[in-house]
Parts: C-alpha cells; structure tokens; sequence
C-alpha cells in the first residue's frame, strides 16, 4: 500500500538508499553486504570534490559483515567510494572492530563503544542496523529448525522471539499457532 498522497506541492531534494542483502558462504559462514547512497537533486560545491552534480552521489558506502550460526561477526570490510571529504575513506579500517560482537540484544550499545564518535564513520555505523536485520532475515530458515528442536528436546525452555514486537505477543495468534504451549491469550 503506498503512502497517502502528499497535502502540499513539493520538490524532491535527496535520497538515500539503503540496501543489504544476505549470502550462505561455501565455507558455512553468512556474507550481509550493506550500501548506502545519497543523492542530491541538484549541484552543490564541494571543497573537496570542487562540485558534486546532481544525480552524483554525495555518500556512497558500504560494509560487509561475516557472521556465524550464532551471529557472531567473525570479519567485517568497509569501504567509502564516495564522500564530502577525502578523508572519509581513512576511517574504514576501524571497522575490524565489530569482530566478536554479536548480532543480538545490545548490538548498538556495543557498537556505539566501539565506533561512536571519532572513531567511527556516521553514515557507516548507520549501516549495521539494516545489515543486522538482514542477518537476522537470512538466517530465520536455518534457525527456526535448530530452535525447533532445541524446544522438543529441552535445551531451551522459551522461544527467544517471544514479545520481540506486535505479531509474536505471547497472547497473539502467531504465538498460539507456532508455540501453543507458550500461549497465554484467553
């Protein structure tokens, strides 16, 4: 369904795009491959770039992320193709430093202490949101089995995925159709 159409006459200015998309390794591991895109719809001078058109983007980047079964981030590659400022691209090693974090409640926090501020990139750290979905995404098919049977044989008492938003509420539906032994609607 698309959005209502807009109460005033307007000029589209910028846009960003965002897209990730998840891969199974040969070797096991899962490649989440990120980029990020601003456009502008007219030139602008740029210092560093003398003038970025329009239709050219002011910020183009990207982050790879490898993670395991478990979502552990086992390497992690940035790169910056385009930017307002040369040096932008420098930052990109730093990003090694996701390595050992897991994809998992805390995940922002944990960045945030690594890359937050000068030590990171804004557009970048911005980017490990959506690929921590995607991860998510990617693997659901593989997990949901493993949690299937980790429930049947008792090495886990409650799904995980319970209360996480709207659709898995331990009273809903979905929860009464997937796990009816953890429903608690009426």
């Amino acid at each position: 369904m698309p959005l209502p159409a807009p109460t005033e006459d307007r000029e589209l200015l910028h846009t960003r795009t965002i897209e990730c998309r998840g891969y199974q390794r040969a070797d096991g591991m899962w490649d989440i491959d990120g980029w990020m895109t601003d456009i502008k719809t007219y030139n602008f001078p740029n210092h560093d770039r003398v003038e970025i058109k329009a239709g050219e983007p002011l910020h183009g980047m990207g982050l790879r992320v490898t993670v395991d079964d478990t979502l552990t981030i086992r390497d992690c590659v940035a790169v910056t193709d385009f930017s307002p400022f040369t040096m932008c691209g420098n930052i990109t090693p730093n990003f090694k430093a996701l390595i050992g974090l897991r994809i998992t409640q805390g995940l922002t926090k944990n960045v945030q202490e690594r890359l937050g501020g000068t030590q990171g990139c804004t557009h970048l750290v911005e980017l490990i949101k959506p690929i921590a979905t995607t991860a998510f995404q990617t693997l659901v098919g593989k997990r949901m089995g493993k949690l299937s049977a980790a429930l049947k044989s008792g090495a886990i008492k409650r799904p995980p995925i319970l209360d996480t938003c709207h659709a898995w509420a331990q009273d809903g539906e979905i929860v009464k159709r997937e796990f009816p032994s953890h429903y608690t609607g009426a």
